[in-house]
């Protein structure tokens, strides 16, 4: 299953300089990851913002979750998620 989901990230202010270096390399270490075993399919930066907009590619809603509430920067993030359907007049088959 596909999911558009957004992810806005607020990192408190305060957080000690080392907290949030060793949170933001945890973070791409497990999103590069996600992205090399095909689940996290797509990855654009929002741009003048600390946000994401991504395609997930995962069994279910349960493994989209596990995903989303196994990230490093999860408890600093407001997350949308929304379910993808191909398109019936899509013409690439590699968009499933």
């Amino acid at each position: 299953m596909l999911f558009h989901v957004t992810m806005d990230v607020t990192i408190p202010r305060d957080l000690p300089a080392q907290e949030r270096a060793d949170i933001l390399a945890r973070e791409k270490a497990y999103s590069q990851d996600l992205q090399r075993r095909g689940k996290w399919r797509h990855i654009w930066r929002v741009a003048g913002q600390y946000a994401n907009v991504s395609i997930f590619d995962v069994q279910d809603n349960a493994e989209l979750h596990d995903i989303l509430s196994g990230l490093p920067l999860f408890p600093f993030m407001d997350i949308a998620v929304t379910p993808l359907l191909r398109h019936p007049s899509a013409i690439r088959d590699d968009d499933t």
